[in-house]
C-alpha cells in the first residue's frame, strides 16, 4: 500500500492575507483558488512538490454551523488553538530569518528541543500555529 499525503486543510479569515503570506512569504505555489459567493478556497504547495498541498478555506463554512459555533470557531483560530501544521526546511535559520524580516507573528525561535527536534513556531494572518521542523 503507498499512501501519500494530498490536501491538508488550514482556515483564512482574509483570502488576500493568506495569499500573500503563503506564496509571498513562503514562496508556496498557488495551485488553485476558487469562490463562491463570500467565500474563496485557495490552494497552495511548495514548489517541485505537486501532490502535496494546503488548501485554505473560509472557516465554518458548513451551512448547518450556528453563528454561535461560528464565533467560537473564530475565536479558536485567533488563538492559535484551533488547527496547526507542521512544515520542514533543509535551512531553518534562513526560513526563520525570511519570516521575521516579513513580519510574521513569532512564537517560537528557532529551538533545539528535549526530543531531538530543531524547530521554530509562528502563526499565519488567521493565528494558525505553523511549526517548522529542520530537516536532518
Amino acid at each position: 500500500m503507498n499512501l501519500t499525503i494530498h490536501h491538508a486543510f488550514l482556515p483564512h479569515t482574509d483570502p488576500e492575507a493568506a495569499l500573500a503570506f503563503y506564496r509571498d512569504v513562503l514562496g508556496f505555489e498557488v495551485r488553485g483558488d476558487v469562490g463562491y459567493e463570500d467565500m474563496r478556497w485557495i490552494t497552495v504547495g511548495p514548489a517541485g512538490q505537486p501532490g502535496t498541498s494546503i488548501v485554505l478555506h473560509p472557516p465554518a463554512a458548513d451551512p448547518g454551523v450556528t453563528e454561535d459555533e461560528r464565533r467560537t470557531v473564530l475565536d479558536l483560530i485567533a488563538k492559535g488553538t484551533y488547527t496547526a501544521i507542521t512544515l520542514a526546511a533543509d535551512d531553518l535559520d534562513g526560513v526563520f530569518q525570511r519570516l521575521e524580516a516579513a513580519g510574521a507573528d513569532v512564537v517560537q525561535e528557532p529551538t533545539d528541543q528535549d526530543y531531538g527536534v530543531r524547530d521554530c513556531a509562528f502563526r499565519d494572518p488567521a493565528g494558525n500555529l505553523i511549526r517548522i521542523n529542520q530537516l536532518r
